[in-house]
Parts: C-alpha cells; sequence; structure tokens
C-alpha cells in the first residue's frame, strides 16, 4: 500500500528566541556534540523516574536540567532548526519546582522536567511565548489562555521550556511541501543524517527529544504526525484515543482526529507523560466520553515480561514494496515471538482505499470550520478566518511561500465549511466508521491484543524546492489516525547504517494499556535506540565513485 501525498502533507500528512530564523535547509555541518550529561547523569540512559530519583537526593536539580536544555539549544539548534522559541521564564519556573518539592515533594513524575511544546499549542500570553502554527500570520496572536494540556503539564510540575518548530500549519497547506519546514523557523533537520527528512508536522518535536533538546516534547497527530517523525527520528511516539487528551487550544486540523501525545526517547517518559496531560475538559465534549478512562496510571503497565502471552496480528501491506522496511519488520516480529507472543500473520485491514480516499474531503470541510472557530477565540491582531490567511500568506510570499504554495488552504476555503452538509457528513462516516471497522474486526477476528506494522520508511532527502519524495512511500497511520484509535511507535530498527525506522502497536478504542505494555516489553527486549550521529550526509557505499559535483549535501 502506497500512501497518497496528502497522507503525510496533513501531518498527516496532518530565553532564546529564534523568531524570525531564515527559511534555508542548508546544514552546518561540524563537530558532534558532546554527550547528553548533566551532573553525572547519562540522560540518554535516565527515564524521568530515574531524573525524579536524583533529584529527591539532591544530586540535580530543575534548574541543573533546565539550563542544561537551554545551553544546548543554543550550541545545537542551529544545526536542527527544532526549536522556535525557549522560554524566558523557563529558569525561574524550574527554581519554582524545585522549592515545591523541597517543601511538598513532587506533584507528579514530571515534576521539574523540562517540556517542549509543538507550536500549535496554546501558551497564555502572559507566559510571553508565542503561538503561530509555525507562520507569521499568528506572530500577534494573544491567546488568553494555556491549552488545556498545558495547563495539565503545569499543575503537575512541568517547566514549560519552549515551542518546537514544525510543518507550518501542521503541514495542511501545500501538496508539494517540505516536511519539517515552517516561516518562522526554517527546515528542521534530521539529527542522524542532516540532509535527511524529519518526516511528519510534529518534526521539531521528535527531533528535540531524539537530540536531548528537552526530556520531553509534545506532538500533534491528525494522520501520521506524531509517529511518522518519532519513527523517523527513532523516538517513541504516542498517539492517543481521541478525546482522552483535550483538543482546547490547540490550532485545528479537524476535531474529528486531532489529538495531541507525547514524544520521547523511551516508553517509559512516554507513559508518565500520557499519565499527566490526559483528562476531562469542560470545553472538549469529546473528553467526556473518555470520563472513565482519563485516571489510568500507564506506568502501571510498564511490565518487561508483558509480551507473554499476547496475540499480535502482523499487518505486512504497508512493506510489501519495500524490502528494508520489510526486514526490519521481520525482526521485530522474531522479537515478539522469542518473547512469547502468539504472531497471527499476514492480517488484512480492509476497505483502507475507501477510507482514505473519504477523508481528504472531509478534512477539508473541517479544517476551514474549525481553523475559522478558532481564529474568531483567539485574541490579537492576525487574520479572521482561512480567507485572511490567504491573503496574507500572498501579501509575504517572500517570507511565507518561497518554496512552495498553499493548495490545501485554497481547495479548504472553496468548502461551504458547513458540518451539516450531507456530502461532508457521509464523507465522513465513510472515512471514521470504515477505520473503525477495519481495526475492530480484525481484533476480534483474531482475538488480537495488538497489531503490529512498520511505521514509515527509511527518512528521504529533503528538497524544498520539490517537496517531499514519497517514492515507495511506507505509512501504517491511517486506520489508527482515521479511526480515532491509539497508536505507539517504538525504535525498531535502522538501515544503510544511519536511518531510523520504527514499528508500529495499534489496537482498539482506549486500548493504550495494552499498547503501552507491549511497546514497552519490545523496548526493553530490544534496545535498538541510540544516539544520534549528526552526520551531514550519508556517506557513499565503498566502492562506488562519488556523484559529479561531490556528494548531495
Amino acid at each position: 500500500m502506497r500512501t497518497v501525498r496528502w497522507c503525510l502533507v496533513a501531518g498527516l500528512t496532518a530565553g532564546l528566541a529564534l523568531t524570525g530564523a531564515p527559511p534555508a535547509a542548508a546544514t552546518q555541518p561540524g563537530a558532534a556534540p558532546g554527550d547528553p550529561v548533566v551532573r553525572g547523569i547519562d540522560l540518554e540512559l535516565a527515564t524521568v523516574l530515574d531524573l525524579q530519583d536524583a533529584m529527591d537526593r539532591r544530586q540535580l536539580s530543575s534548574v541543573h536540567l533546565t539550563g542544561f536544555y537551554l545551553s544546548r539549544i543554543r550550541t545545537l539548534d542551529p544545526l536542527l532548526h527544532a526549536v522556535i522559541e525557549t522560554s524566558p521564564q523557563a529558569l525561574r519556573d524550574a527554581t519554582a519546582s524545585d522549592l515545591h518539592r523541597r517543601r511538598h515533594g513532587a506533584r507528579s513524575p514530571l515534576e521539574g522536567i523540562p517540556v517542549l511544546l509543538k507550536d500549535n499549542l496554546d501558551t497564555a500570553a502572559t507566559a510571553r511565548l508565542h503561538t503561530t502554527a509555525g507562520s507569521f500570520a499568528l506572530l500577534d496572536a494573544r491567546p488568553d489562555q494555556d491549552a488545556f494540556l498545558v495547563a495539565r503539564l503545569r499543575q503537575a510540575g512541568a517547566v514549560v521550556l519552549g515551542k518546537a518548530n514544525l510543518s507550518e500549519w501542521a503541514n495542511f497547506r501545500s501538496t508539494s511541501s517540505s516536511s519539517g519546514w515552517s516561516a518562522r523557523g526554517g527546515q528542521v533537520n534530521n539529527p542522524y543524517v542532516l540532509d535527511r527528512n524529519p518526516c511528519g508536522s510534529s518534526s521539531g518535536s521528535a527531533v528535540a527529544a531524539s537530540a536531548h533538546l528537552a526530556t520531553v516534547t509534545i506532538g500533534t497527530e491528525t494522520n501520521g504526525s506524531i509517529v511518522c517523525p518519532a519513527s523517523a527520528n527513532s523516538t517513541v511516539g504516542l498517539k492517543p484515543t481521541l478525546g482522552l487528551v483535550s483538543r482546547s487550544g490547540i490550532v485545528p486540523i479537524s476535531a474529528q482526529q486531532d489529538t495531541a501525545g507525547p514524544i520521547t526517547r523511551t516508553v517509559t517518559d512516554a507513559a508518565a507523560v500520557l499519565s499527566v496531560v490526559q483528562g476531562v475538559d469542560p470545553e472538549d465534549p469529546a473528553t467526556g466520553d473518555a470520563a472513565d478512562f482519563v485516571d489510568r496510571d500507564y506506568l502501571q503497565a510498564l511490565e518487561p515480561d508483558a509480551l507473554a502471552g499476547k496475540r499480535i496480528g502482523v499487518w505486512r501491506e504497508p512493506a510489501a514494496e519495500n524490502p528494508e522496511v520489510a526486514a526490519v519488520l521481520d525482526d521485530a516480529v522474531d522479537v515478539l515471538r522469542d518473547r512469547g507472543a502468539t504472531i497471527v500473520d499476514n492480517v488484512e485491514l480492509a476497505g483502507l482505499d475507501e477510507v482514505l480516499a473519504a477523508q481528504l474531503p472531509a478534512l477539508l470541510v473541517e479544517f476551514k470550520h474549525d481553523l475559522n472557530a478558532y481564529l474568531a477565540a483567539t485574541p490579537g491582531d492576525h487574520p479572521a478566518d482561512l480567507a485572511g490567511l490567504i491573503a496574507f500568506n500572498n501579501e509575504h510570499a517572500d517570507l511565507e511561500l518561497p518554496f512552495f504554495g498553499q493548495e490545501i488552504f485554497e481547495l479548504a476555503e472553496a468548502t461551504g465549511g458547513d458540518l451539516t452538509d450531507p456530502e461532508y457528513l457521509q464523507q465522513r462516516a465513510t472515512a471514521t466508521n470504515g477505520a473503525q471497522a477495519m481495526i475492530d474486526d480484525a481484533v476480534a477476528a483474531h482475538d488480537l491484543d495488538a497489531i503490529v506494522a512498520p511505521t514509515n520508511n527509511a527518512p528521504w532527502l529533503t528538497d524544498l524546492e520539490n517537496g517531499d519524495d514519497f517514492t515507495g512511500f511506507v505509512s501504517s497511520s491511517g486506520p489508527a489516525a482515521i479511526s480515532g484509535y491509539p497508536n505507539l511507535t517504538v525504535p525498531g530498527g535502522y538501515v544503510r547504517g544511519e536511518l531510523p525506522l520504527g514499528v508500529n502497536f495499534f489496537g482498539g478504542r482506549f486500548s493504550e494499556p495494552t499498547l503501552v505494555a507491549v511497546g514497552f516489553a519490545f523496548e526493553q527486549a530490544t534496545q535498538v535506540r541510540r544516539l544520534p550521529s549528526f552526520l551531514p550526509t550519508l556517506p557513499e557505499p565503498a566502492g562506488l565513485p562519488a556523484p559529479a559535483g561531490g556528494a548531495a549535501g
């Protein structure tokens, strides 16, 4: 199965200020950064639970940790363009967290933990951080409160370190975009090989987590924009069930598919973050349906032997035309079997083509409706609606349209944005009901605990002039994304020496505890992830001459 361009385009396919970073993809080769060690603690090996223990013992403080990341961002982010801006209040917030710990103890496993937020998550104007979706059009927007999940993070004692770069407007602007590019932040670069693409709209979040620019990060997904960048940067990405995490205060594509979730280096950290950010929000009706599920502690699911006795279905179709991806999937299946899982091979998910065909027209209607509502409710000096954004981009084409256009914006504007239109309602029902049925039917038919699939193919060369290269593209995000069901990607391997690949675990509605358990057991058995290499480009294979003009870069 090959995914058409817009499926990833939706991001899909959906202190230090870096505002105005030049929109260029050129890397700046240099020596690899030092190992991520602070106060004798190797952050590549430490989970948030280890950091809590170190802070309780006074070996480490939130101020130490926050200062380390701010310094590393200053040093390393010119290579990566993963961070749009850092919070001028971060060290003050870290100091407050340390004081709270001394006086009252930690409020949660995220007490004092620095978190980077994707730049489509509202932060109140009083926080002195912008919320722009990567566009200069929202530079003077002034949200009057934090997004619900941001408020949950603050209440848990987490330190908001700043905003991560992203594909502008969550990659729902152009059919020929380069994933990871925004007007404000420039092009995000993959930390393993800098001329490779980071994938998906939560690219800055994934790169920042992978390269140790924050302990944990938050991304958002409509279809693929948590799991694809997480996979492409050898991190863990967890897209929750729709409604488990509030969408209030998030620049939208579609209330029918949008959700936020953690991107981290370990399943442990993802479980800790999800345990904090879940919750019922009176402003988001979808969270009401999750009321029976929002008090689960996902850290309780972390059992190394959790695969024993599980029934895991293997969805091979996404890798059918990509041997290197199929090989990584084969290795993953061998691990699952060796750790006691019963493997049900070659599971079919029926009806995917029809679901994908209905998704895009539904999203176009939803995007116009939901974005116009967001803009109308957001204080500040900014375009009032989608039509105004299109006009802004045309008027500032040198900033906003230097490499690709806004065809998706124009397609969405041409719709009525009417969520009561019968044709739209049929398209949405076809997409959502079909995606839910394909997962539910497969799970029921084979008595499955989860389904495993390759997350995506190896990162491609970034090309701002021509956009993303989807030749032989692999994606398994569609069924979980369109159904609103959970999806967890875990590092699965590397191809050509340096290019990361992940494996997805997905299942039925609110099956997060099972997915976390299975993903953790797989992670502990494989220990695949390694530190990024920061190579400027892949070396030529031995024995082959370099192309004319030198290596690509």
